[in-house]
């Protein structure tokens, strides 16, 4: 028997976490924080998401390593919430 993650039709599963930390500006309170968290979460890529109250900090857990598209997808998630996006911070 092989210990594969993957199934004989050639799909995989896994359950990888990854952690990529955003910044969005005007997260001052925790009404922001909870409409912040609820857009970003929302999204059908993330599994997870933190908010911090005045940092801005948006921590996403993803279970794919996010590309320029996802980046996008926050970015405009974000400004339709009503907040500015600043961007991936460096890891």
């Amino acid at each position: 028997m092989s210990n594969s993650c993957c199934t004989s039709d050639g799909s995989c599963h896994t359950n990888a976490e990854i952690k990529t930390t955003y910044k969005v500006d005007g997260v001052g309170s925790a009404h922001c924080q909870g409409i912040v968290a609820k857009a970003v979460g929302g999204l059908d890529e993330i599994t997870a998401v933190d908010v911090e109250i005045g940092t801005g900090l948006v921590t996403v857990t993803t279970a794919a390593a996010p590309d320029e598209a996802l980046d996008a997808l926050i970015a405009k998630t974000v400004d339709e919430a009503g907040y500015d996006f600043a961007g991936r911070v460096p890891a």
